[in-house]
């Protein structure tokens, strides 16, 4: 399938005058933010920059897969687990105290490097910590609001003006999002004012650069698994046992890359913990419906392949963000 008309210039990060060394930072919530660092540093090392990744677990691990040759430093990310039940406003009130606590241990953690080492600029993908003083801080983000469980709606303003002050520690604010119609996000970056220092970017998919892909229709079924535990656990579990009886062929990307992904059958399903970005794209592209969670760079990355059509989206429950997704996209 030829993509490149596709394209459009809508998956072109608007890096403008970046140059020298460059700490890209994403956060650990899932593997979403870390694929959308792709086109990030591929625009980069495109750009002779001298790349620094700062990431922890699956993230680090996809990132040092697709770019073997760049420095990576292990920073752990923020402390974070759901609960098993479809409501997430008790664990998240649980881990408030390790969130703000990560979130100045982060801080802290980029004062003592810069103290060692010089950076031009730090990309920042959703960590609230991670600006510097002294160095030109960039924060991306798609959600300049952030939706509340419902009860709890009377805070959305509230919770909008304390993330507008983290927004202003940085330099700049990028949003992965297209500026016209409500773009993919709807409410979550359209609905209020942008703060001075914010514009958006267009939409980022790591499968930019693929120009032609040849589908690949070995599966009728294509099953993406991501997200927090145990959530993430439970829906590859529920998939699994959704699909044990069924007479098509299905193939479940558990979201866990390593340097030895790992396949496994089960009757009629196939389950993979990864596919590299151009496998990946051929089988979306061949597969006849893709359910997965409404993570947001899952929806920019289907968007990217012209197949938000055949996704059937079920949000990881009492994860609002998602929840409100799925409804703009069903």
């Amino acid at each position: 399938m030829d993509l490149k008309s596709q394209w459009q210039g809508k998956f072109i990060p608007p890096l403008g005058e970046l140059k020298g060394k460059v700490l890209v930072c994403p956060l650990n919530w899932g593997l979403g933010h870390a694929t959308r660092c792709v086109p990030i540093i591929r625009g980069l090392l495109a750009r002779d920059c001298e790349v620094v990744v700062a990431a922890d677990g699956y993230p680090l691990a996809f990132l040092k897969q697709a770019f073997p040759a760049i420095r990576f430093i292990e920073l752990p990310s923020y402390s974070i687990r759901y609960s098993k039940s479809n409501s997430q406003i008790l664990a998240m009130a649980v881990s408030l105290p390790r969130l703000m606590a990560g979130i100045v241990r982060e801080h802290l953690w980029l004062k003592s490097l810069i103290k060692n080492e010089t950076f031009d600029y730090i990309i920042s993908d959703n960590r609230f910590g991670l600006w510097h003083p002294e160095v030109h801080s960039i924060y991306i983000t798609h959600q300049m609001m952030i939706k509340m469980p419902r009860g709890l709606k009377f805070l959305e303003n509230t919770v909008w003006k304390i993330h507008q002050r983290v927004i202003t520690k940085y330099n700049q604010c990028w949003i992965p999002d297209l500026a016209a119609d409500g773009g993919l996000t709807h409410d979550l970056a359209h609905r209020y004012p942008l703060p001075v220092n914010a514009r958006f970017i267009g939409a980022l998919s790591r499968f930019d650069q693929l120009t032609t892909v040849e589908p690949d229709t070995s599966y009728q079924i294509l099953v993406l698994v991501s997200g927090i535990e145990p959530q993430r656990t439970l829906f590859e579990q529920a998939m699994i046992r959704t699909f044990t009886s069924s007479s098509e062929k299905v193939l479940i990307l558990t979201g866990q890359p390593s340097y030895q992904p790992s396949t496994l059958h089960k009757g009629n399903i196939t389950l993979r913990s990864h596919l590299e970005d151009d496998k990946l794209a051929a089988t979306i592209l061949g597969a006849e419906k893709i359910i997965s969670r409404s993570g947001y760079s899952t929806i920019m990355d289907l968007y990217a392949l012209g197949c938000l059509h055949k996704a059937e989206f079920i949000p990881t429950p009492g994860q609002t963000e998602q929840e409100y997704l799925a409804t703009v996209h069903p």
